[in-house]
């Protein structure tokens, strides 16, 4: 194809406090180098993390500008010299650490995050290394692929790769945003039994649609361990994807069974919190930070959703345009899974 000159992209733009966001007309598209390609950019998704950096709660380096979002998902326009990983027109998805792709982490990968340390994907197009986009399932659309990146794996990680989860499991969920949302459709879809909170009984209502075995309205039970361990028969859960922090992270391991784990995944209340290593050990469970995941991660979770197919749940879909407004109902965090912005 002719590779277009200019496009149409949004930038963050450093302010006294946070940042703020601006459409930029005219900006420059950057043609693939070697092992490269250029990517039209379909839609993009939001995570709690897009709402950090805005607001400069969250580290992004010496930067002055940025271009936000690390989940999108779009088709390959052209290559550039060298590329076999991907073609020319196949529907891809970024990853969102560029070079973490498989293995553990190293101290430099989280220099290749998008939208935070590397520009993101609220672009009409991108250029990135052929290893930093890959496939996702047929039956999914590019506002539904572009879930996957952020929220998906995590709940992924939390649940599969250092959680281990199994078939009968107890599972529990905070909240209904797009992590833990995900971790409900994957523990169903492994038949676990999935436990989850809210503040509001119609999103109860849906998750319960969804397959949640157990609903808890945490403003009407505020203490809630205890009817967390009446609904395992007092065994505990095996898994808890922990977003709430210092909020929640004492209820969390007062629900935890022997053996069982938690992914603590965000702090929402803000982070912190003891945790009591006697009683870890006397019960043999574990507590994992979550950050993401790698390629390979990324690659065996599409596979799994293939399998399954596992359908995300998106709240609501903004036009490109309306960027400013998509960021705003994240940040009032009335949805319910995950918030896109379709590219067109």
């Amino acid at each position: 194809m002719n590779i277009p000159k200019q496009q149409n992209q949004y930038q963050l733009f450093k302010q006294a406090q946070g940042f703020s966001l601006n459409l930029i007309e005219g900006a420059s598209v950057r043609a693939p180098g070697p092992k490269e390609v250029l990517v039209r950019v379909r839609a993009t998704s939001l995570n709690r993390r897009d709402i950090m950096v805005l607001r400069g709660w969250y580290p992004v380096g010496d930067r002055s500008t940025v271009i936000p979002l690390s989940d999108g998902a779009g088709e390959i326009v052209a290559v550039g010299a060298g590329v076999t990983r991907v073609k020319l027109g196949e529907r891809v998805v970024a990853q969102f650490f560029q070079k973490w792709l498989h293995g553990r982490p190293t101290a430099s990968t989280g220099a290749s995050a998008l939208g935070g340390a590397q520009d993101g994907m609220l672009s009409e197009y991108v250029t990135l290394n052929e290893e930093g986009v890959l496939r996702f399932p047929d039956h999914l659309s590019f506002e539904e692929a572009a879930t996957l990146p952020c929220a998906a794996l995590t709940a992924w990680n939390g649940l599969v790769t250092r959680g281990g989860l199994r078939a009968g499991d107890y599972v529990l969920l905070q909240g209904t945003g797009g992590v833990s949302i995900f971790g409900l459709q994957f523990a169903v879809a492994y038949g676990a039994k999935a436990i989850i909170t809210s503040s509001s009984d119609s999103k109860l209502d849906r998750a319960k649609d969804l397959g949640a075995s157990h609903l808890i309205n945490y403003r009407k039970t505020a203490e809630w361990a205890p009817a967390v361990l009446a609904a395992t028969g007092e065994v505990g859960v095996h898994h808890v994807l922990e977003v709430g922090g210092v909020g929640t992270l004492a209820q969390s391991l007062a629900s935890l069974a022997h053996g069982g784990h938690i992914a603590i995944i965000g702090g929402l209340a803000g982070f912190g919190g003891e945790i009591p290593a006697a009683a870890m050990i006397g019960r043999s469970t574990s507590v994992s930070g979550i950050f993401v995941g790698s390629r390979t991660n990324f690659e065996t979770m599409n596979a799994f959703i293939d399998q399954h197919q596992i359908k995300p749940v998106i709240d609501r879909v903004f036009d490109f345009t309306q960027a400013d407004a998509a960021f705003v109902y994240m940040e009032n965090g009335n949805h319910f899974g995950k918030i896109v912005i379709r590219h067109g």
